[in-house]
């Protein structure tokens, strides 16, 4: 395949660094370097338009989405159908399904460009409808089904549909959405390797190298279900005082998970250390011994393969593409989904242990690498191309 255009269209973008974020700037560092060119169509603030506006880099600004304030819904993204003919790009992938995302798949109506999207968020779960969702039951059903048809009116109009993991992919053809093919997101597994140094990060935090370190890292909103860690390390300190919890991340709901720990104790034992730049992201999951993601919404949980590949073992909720993830006995363990008791009896089990699960994560971690990940997505893009050449 020779060398190819590409736009990438998200609602999220830098400086917010979701999984989304990771995946799309994985992708287009490891496309680039192969020779093919993308360029990025993002909704942002006036601030994020200032400093991430590139020649290759098109913020389209909006206002602040209010349940989550690090999202901006942009006004006028759809006069960038005129900067796309200009490029005369050869495929439209959508990385999102709302306001950009739209604009990307109307693009491509248009301009008779192929589109491929990728699903990262079930914004169906109940996690994320307990959380952003009306309060009122019939108002919350009435959105939940509007957006589930929506969901598949938007996918089913694009060529292709990217699922992150076969769990994932599984769901999305029951929900009738055609032309699932399974990709997952990428690491970079030369950043992020076992002989990254957490030295640094625990003197930070105030931790010695005698402590036991549970690391929770990513966004801090209710859907991630936090609290169910923060009580089970509140369980843990109790049985042992040199356990110690680092969590890292930003987002809307940190003032409440502060709060929870402050009220169960732990806060003299816990350190937020806020966003995390990409810089020191392998330091900072060198520094812990296990790292525990209690959410039940997760497509593939990035953080647990990026904490393997620093040759971490893992701990998360047995739900959805989690339970693909992890093996338990090898690259880590799983607990009962909202058990905060089951989730502290697993975490104890990994940091009696830890060496025994560090060759398999490494292991798991290598079959992410940006490499690898980004063959699978060519193959996608060659075919997509292909059947629209026919």
């Amino acid at each position: 395949m020779g060398g190819l255009k590409i736009a990438f269209y998200t609602d999220t973008y830098l400086p917010s660094m979701d999984g989304v974020v990771t995946s799309i700037l994985n992708f287009k560092e490891e496309l680039e370097r192969r020779g093919h060119k993308v360029y990025i169509f993002a909704a942002g603030d006036k601030e994020s338009k200032k400093k991430y506006s590139k020649k290759d880099v098109f913020i389209y600004q909006g206002v602040e989405f209010t349940p989550y304030p690090q999202y901006n819904v942009a006004l006028f993204p759809y006069n960038s159908i005129f900067k796309l003919n200009d490029l005369d790009v050869d495929l439209i992938h959508v990385q999102t399904p709302m306001v950009m995302g739209i604009a990307g798949l109307m693009a491509g109506k248009v301009l008779r460009r192929p589109v491929v999207s990728s699903f990262h968020t079930i914004v169906t779960n109940k996690p994320i409808v307990d959380a952003y969702y009306p309060k009122n039951k019939h108002l919350k059903l009435l959105a939940k089904k509007s957006m589930s048809r929506y969901l598949k009116f938007f996918y089913n109009r694009c060529n292709a549909v990217i699922a992150p993991t076969q769990t994932i992919g599984k769901m999305l053809s029951s929900y009738k959405i055609t032309d699932v093919k399974v990709v997952p997101n990428s690491i970079d597994i030369k950043t992020l390797n076992p002989k990254a140094d957490g030295s640094a990060v625990r003197k930070l935090a105030g931790f010695n190298s005698s402590n036991r370190v549970i690391l929770y890292l990513g966004r801090l909103s209710r859907e991630k279900k936090i609290e169910v860690l923060l009580k089970a390390a509140s369980m843990l300190m109790k049985k042992d005082s040199s356990i110690r919890l680092l969590v890292g991340g930003s987002g809307p709901a940190e003032q409440h998970y502060k709060s929870i720990a402050s009220s169960l104790g732990i806060m003299d034992n816990t350190t937020f250390l806020g966003f995390v730049d990409q810089k020191v992201l392998a330091q900072v999951y060198a520094a812990a011994d296990v790292v525990c993601l209690p959410s039940t919404f997760e497509t593939q949980g990035i953080v647990l393969i990026e904490a393997m590949a620093v040759g971490k073992p893992v701990v998360g909720a047995d739900y959805l593409a989690i339970k693909e993830m992890i093996h338990n006995g090898k690259n880590g363990e799983k607990f009962k989904p909202g058990d905060y008791t089951s989730c502290a009896k697993k975490i104890e089990k990994v940091l009696n242990n830890p060496a025994h699960y560090r060759s398999n994560a490494v292991r798991t971690a290598k079959e992410f690498s940006r490499e690898r990940v980004t063959d699978r997505l060519l193959d996608v893009y060659n075919l997509v191309l292909s059947n629209r050449a026919i």
